[in-house]
């Protein structure tokens, strides 16, 4: 258990901070106001939300196969879309554990390492995060000109929020050029300063930084660096149109325009850097500052336009994650017991 207790301490230390802030917003809590905002709420603008939201998975697994096509060709789009379906299943209903899933189901599934499936989620994460990045500091750039007027919790954000996306962003692309040298050289030296562990051990190491490195490969081939970037292009682009449908549904935001939708995007994008089991945490957090404070909506509405965002963009995978993870006999059992030399 003793693994656990750093997720477990920052779990509950960001749900001790949601209870705070929603308390401090809800003693007054008008209930009428919220139920009324979710009773005049579009359904097909709703709806729309969600079918944009469920196709952003099936490109994440169009990208994952880019990214390790060099080590399995003949991989299944089918196949791959089903593990990207039962891991965001996973980190809804775990939190950020969860994360781990995806790649432990596509190396159970296609004979793969995990090791070599952890590098390809990694390379994916350095995608998402450089769009996340122009994304938010894009939204940042025209908060002046639309002329919103931020609140006192967000004016920090807006005045460091432009120095900290540059830094982050100039971390990933030194990061890429690491990912891209690493080579035998690499492994030698790693290999080199653990003379000093015990040799079952260096075995286990060797096998990992092999396997590592196979997977990230595909950063050293710019065809697979053009094919991943490309379709973090065409996610993200239906991520904004899912925020465009749904600032549509709702009736506190259906007369703001696309630049709205993409100042919203660019703020929430990274509220899903922190996920509470079973309740998301972080995106609805966001949300809701970002519609109080930014937007000037009232509490209630946006606690009510916070959940169905999070039901419509993150929840809505989990019928078909849970379906899918039956189908295939995928259990939380048989992940643990997976043995080293298959996970390596």
């Amino acid at each position: 258990m003793g693994r656990w207790y750093g997720p477990l301490a920052l779990g509950a230390a960001v749900l001790a901070a949601a209870v705070w802030f929603f308390w401090s917003k809800v003693r007054d809590f008008d209930w009428a106001l919220f139920t009324s905002t979710l009773a005049r709420t579009d359904w097909a603008w709703l709806g729309a939300a969600g079918a944009l939201a469920g196709l952003t998975f099936l490109v994440r697994a169009m990208r994952w196969r880019v990214l390790i096509r060099h080590l399995k060709p003949d991989l299944g789009l089918w196949s791959l879309f089903s593990s990207t379906a039962i891991g965001f299943t996973a980190i809804v209903l775990l939190g950020r554990p969860g994360e781990m899933v995806r790649p432990y189901v596509i190396a159970l599934k296609e004979r793969l390492s995990f090791s070599s499936q952890l590098a390809a989620l990694v390379v994916e994460r350095m995608f998402d995060l450089l769009m996340a990045l122009l994304i938010f500091g894009f939204a940042l750039s025209q908060i002046d000109s639309m002329g919103v007027q931020a609140g006192a919790r967000l004016r920090w954000v807006l005045a460091t929020g432009g120095y900290a996306a540059g830094g982050v962003a100039l971390l990933c692309f030194g990061f890429f050029i690491a990912l891209r040298q690493l080579g035998e050289s690499s492994e030698q030296r790693v290999m080199a300063a653990a003379e000093i562990l015990p040799y079952s051990v260096r075995q286990i190491l060797g096998r990992v930084m092999k396997a590592f490195m196979q997977g990230v490969q595909s950063t050293k081939d710019w065809g697979a660096v053009a094919g991943a970037l490309g379709y973090s292009v065409l996610e993200w682009a239906l991520i904004v149109g899912c925020s465009v449908c749904f600032f549509k549904a709702s009736p506190i935001t259906s007369g703001y325009g696309l630049m709205d939708s993409l100042i919203f995007a660019g703020f929430v994008s990274f509220g899903n850097v922190v996920q509470i089991p079973g309740v998301g945490g972080g995106v609805q957090i966001v949300t809701v500052l970002v519609l109080t404070e930014l937007f000037r909506v009232a509490v209630e509405p946006a606690i009510g336009v916070a959940m169905l965002f999070w039901l419509s963009t993150f929840v809505v995978i989990v019928p078909f994650g849970l379906v899918v993870a039956f189908r295939d006999g995928i259990r939380w059992g048989k992940l643990r017991q997976l043995k080293s030399e298959d996970i390596q």
